[in-house]
Parts: structure tokens; sequence; C-alpha cells
């Protein structure tokens, strides 16, 4: 079987980015289609060279989200009745639990197979023709098959780590060390074919410039910067060692983004439907940019991002229906884990020719999960617990308690699209705008948040204040000699 897939999937070759000329200079350099066997291909090479839009290249894809949401459709019922038959169950044992009735685990294997089965479409759509209408784009971001780069195994063995750490976890338990060693595999993983890596570009290289360090121009076409370390003596030839200072940080970044949001994903699933939902709505926002960097060629990770997000959301709404308040079957934390690392790779891909703004657009259409796992570190460091320790104080919980189960998923749906669109929209505005925008939104929210968490301890300090003051003000009693004097 692994030898069947690697002669789908070529072998990646290094390819350069985009020249320093920006997007005008990638737009005015000519694309190259795949030149089209019979006369059906002829006119479908023609549409999409006559309407070069987002929704055209959507429909050339649009294979990928429909095989991904009818394989986690009909994959969620056969994983329920396999998870209840072994006992994989969520029995309601702490209060802060919605459900009263023992549910069934397993969710997150029937989307880990949608997503698989809608990658693996791709990878046959490089060998069959029709299967998938790729887009436009130059030579040098074209396959040894004459088509945009797949995506890379790496990406699916990451996603593979993730979702059987969370089995494990969810049929007998694993300790949280082991979890995060497992999420740290997933994370070497991305950075094995420098998924990721080059983020730190974006950031660091003009830093350097701006205070004078050397910067390298590396082999692969993308500026560094290089740390020799000599050698006492000359070995293998070699009398210093070449450090790639981008390439470590960089590292270390994916490293700290998939821990922060594979484990906000994990906290935020706390409601029938609402990670499942919010999921679909961050992938669909991130098709957007993905969609737009693919309009204008950005590089050779295009055709990838678009596959993942489509597949990513086809996962999630063939779950959703299965999901949803009354909910049948949950994900456990083999799907919020693996959500979260998916997520992670495209954001993280955002910025694989630098454009590191773009990355902060992913994050801003992610933001849920973001905040409420920022609010819960804030919200138990200023009462004085354990980071780790579980409360009843996250954004959906508030919102159940006002507004029921059904009524607190379906609002945070609409704040999750108000950062999606919020996020989308930096390929249309300026970037300081949706920063200052977001920034608003997220400050109203969080502080509306921490004043509810900390009603009962902020109108304690008022009583105790109040108390303080009428003592203070009550006259101290005379005795018996002062009132006859």
């Amino acid at each position: 079987m692994l030898a069947f897939v690697q002669t789908l999937v070529p072998t990646p070759t290094a390819a350069p980015l985009p020249p320093a000329g920006g997007v005008l200079q990638t737009l005015a350099q000519p694309p190259v289609v795949p030149a089209p066997t019979d006369v059906a291909g002829i006119a479908d090479a023609a549409a999409h060279a006559a309407d070069p839009g987002r929704m055209s290249i959507f429909d050339g894809y649009i294979g990928v989200l429909i095989v991904a949401f009818i394989i986690s459709l009909f994959a969620t019922p056969i994983m329920r009745r396999l998870a209840v038959a072994n006992g994989v169950i969520d029995r309601p044992s702490e209060a802060r639990k919605v459900h009263r009735m023992p549910i069934a685990y397993l969710g997150g294997v029937a989307v880990y197979l949608g997503i698989l089965a809608g990658v693996f479409y791709s990878y046959l759509g490089v060998r069959i023709e029709g299967l998938v209408q790729w887009h436009a784009t130059k030579a040098e971001h074209l396959n040894a098959y004459g088509v945009p780069f797949t995506v890379p195994i790496s990406i699916m063995l990451g996603l593979t780590v993730i979702m059987l750490v969370g089995v494990i976890d969810d049929v007998s338990g694993i300790s949280p060390r082991v979890k995060i060693g497992g999420q740290f595999i997933a994370a070497a993983a991305l950075a094995i074919d420098n998924v990721g890596v080059k983020m730190a570009q974006g950031l660091l290289v003009p830093l350097a410039k701006a205070v004078g360090l050397p910067i390298t121009m590396m082999s692969d076409g993308y500026e560094s910067i290089l740390w020799n370390i000599p050698l006492p003596m000359p070995i293998a030839g070699m009398d210093h060692i070449p450090i790639d200072f981008i390439y470590w940080i960089g590292t270390a970044l994916i490293a700290l983004a998939v821990l922060g949001l594979c484990n906000a994903s994990n906290l935020i699933d706390g409601l029938d439907g609402l990670l499942s939902g919010t999921t679909a709505i961050a992938a669909i926002g991130l098709l957007v940019v993905s969609l737009g960097l693919a309009l204008i060629d950005d590089g050779p990770r295009d055709s990838q991002r678009i596959v993942l997000c489509l597949a990513l959301l086809g996962a999630c709404l063939g779950f959703l229906p299965h999901n949803f308040n009354p909910a049948t079957i949950f994900l456990g934390d083999a799907g919020s884990l693996m959500m979260g690392f998916c997520t992670c790779a495209i954001i993280m891909t955002l910025g694989d020719t630098g454009k590191t703004f773009l990355v902060a657009a992913g994050l801003i259409i992610y933001a849920v999960p973001i905040i409420d796992t920022s609010l819960a570190i804030v919200r138990r460091k200023m009462e004085g617990k354990s980071i780790s320790s579980a409360d009843d104080q996250h954004l959906h919980h508030m919102l159940k308690r006002a507004l029921g189960v059904k009524g607190a998923v379906l609002a945070l749906y609409g704040i999750a699209a108000s950062f999606a669109l919020l996020g989308a929209s930096i390929t249309l505005l300026k970037a300081r705008v949706i920063y200052v925008l977001t920034l608003i939104l997220a400050s109203f929210i969080g502080v509306t948040a921490i004043k509810i968490a900390r009603k009962k301890a902020i109108e304690a300090q008022a009583a105790a204040y109040d108390a303080k003051g009428a003592t203070a003000t009550v006259p101290a009693p005379q005795n018996a000699e002062q009132k006859q004097s």
C-alpha cells in the first residue's frame, strides 16, 4: 500500500520562491497550463484561463470536498457502533458536562478518514485526468507530472500521529506528557518538509537587515541568517559548522504553534457541534485566503493549502449532523487534537513565501479557540489555580447558561464567522485596519468574559469594602463613667 501511495505522490523537489518583485511581477509572468488531450479538456482549460477567479479555482478542486464529506458522513455511524461495542464512551461524571447520558467517542477517527480520503483523491488526480482541474501556475511550481505539488506525506504523517495519540487517550487514557510528546513528533514531521519553517523568514530577515546583520541566499532561493561555528580542527574538509538560524527559529515556532492550537481546539470542544462547526467556519476563511494566493500564483504550496482546506471542511461538514445537539457521537481527543493540527498546518503554510501577515490572518480566522484558551490561562492565574485545572467558565459555558446549548453554539458560530471574515479581508483591506478591528472585538469579548467569570470575586470584594466602611463609621460605645461625666 505504501509503495502504491508513493507512486501517486512524487517526491517533492525544492522549488524557489516567487521573484522579489512581489505580486505584480508574479501576475505579469504568463502561467503554464498543462496541455489538454481532448476537446473537453481544451474547453475546461479555456474556461479556467478566461475566468481566473477564486470560484473558478474552487470549482476545479471541488471533488476533494465532496469525497471528504461523503466518507466522513458514512464513516461516523460506523465508528459510533464500534465505540459502543467496545465501551469507548464518555460517561457524564462531572457537573460541568452538559450531557446526561453516555455518548460514544471515536468521532475524530471518522473525521480523519474523511480528510485522508479527500487528500488521497487529490493524489489520484495526479494520475487520472479530470478528477482535479489543477489551477494554472508557473513551470517551477509544477511537479514531475506537470501538475502543482500535492499535499506532502509529512503533513499526513503528523496528522496520523496526532490522531493515534488521541485515540489511545480516548480508549485507555494517557498522561499529558505523552500527549505533548506526540504533538512534538507531529511538529517534527512538519519541519522535515519545511512546512511553516520559512514563516520565520518574514519576521527575522527584515530585522536583520535593519541592524546590519549579513544575509545569506540559500540554495533553494530563500534568504537566511547563518552562524558559522568554528571547529578546533578540520573534519571531513570542513573547518566550521553552519547553523541556519531561520530554519531553527522556524522549527521552534512550529512546535509552539502545534502545541498551542492543538490544545486550544481541545479546550473549546465542550458543547455539541461547537468545535466541528467553528473549524468548518475557519476552514472556509482559510480557503478564501488560499484561493487568493493561488490566483496570484504565490508559490508551490498553493494547491496543498486548497486541498487541505477542502478536505478539512468536507470532513467537518460530514461529521456535524451527527455531532450537533443532541449529539450521538463526540470527537474525543482524537478529533479535537487532529483538527487543531490540520488547521495549524494550513496557517503555517500561509507564510511559506515570507508573507508573515497572512499567518496573522490565519490566526485571526481561528481566533475563537485561541481567545478562549488565553482567557482560561489568565482567569486561572488570577484565581491562583493551576493552568491545567478544569472549570466551567469557558466562553461556551457562559453562553450556555444564558442561551442554552444550541443558542450558545450558534452564538459562537456567529463570533467565529466574524473573525473569519476579518481574517479573510486582510487580502482586500490594509492589514492595520484588520488588526485594529480584531483587537477591538477580541478585547470586548475578553473583558466581558473576565467580568462574568470573576463576578463572585468582584461582589465579594465590594461586600468586604462596604463592611469595612460600615465598621469605620459606627461610633464606639460609651461606658457608664463617660455617661455620668
